[in-house]
């Protein structure tokens, strides 16, 4: 199969697979808090990296018919959540290429500060 490249985005507070701890995102790509997935309480972010997608499907959610893609971690294959390709309703195309990950899914940790001199 080859070694799995996995990104990092660096920044002071950094969310990572639950299962695997394989980096995800960080505290300054979070967009919203205000979401429902499978699991409970859901983010809605602009930029999630080390991630594999599925097929598009098209589903109804609690606010609207959507196109979306689940996303699943790129190093142990846990689903996280899912990413919506396009929303049917003008109000929540701002959702279109964000990524939603399951609370229960993913880990907040500290990360690092990075030097900019």
């Amino acid at each position: 199969m080859g070694r799995i490249f996995l990104e990092h985005l660096g920044g002071i507070r950094i969310f990572s697979c639950a299962h695997c701890n394989t980096q995800l995102t960080n505290r300054d790509e979070l967009i919203s808090t205000r979401f429902t997935g499978a699991t409970g309480r859901a983010f809605l972010f602009n930029r999630v990296v080390n991630l594999k997608f599925s097929e598009v499907q098209d589903r109804v959610m609690l606010t609207g018919r959507h196109m979306v893609r689940d996303v699943s971690c790129k190093n142990c294959d846990a689903k996280l959540g899912w990413m919506y390709e396009f929303a049917h309703e003008d109000h929540q195309r701002y959702k279109e290429g964000r990524v939603i990950l399951e609370r229960a899914l993913i880990q907040e940790s500290q990360g690092f500060l990075e030097n900019t001199d």
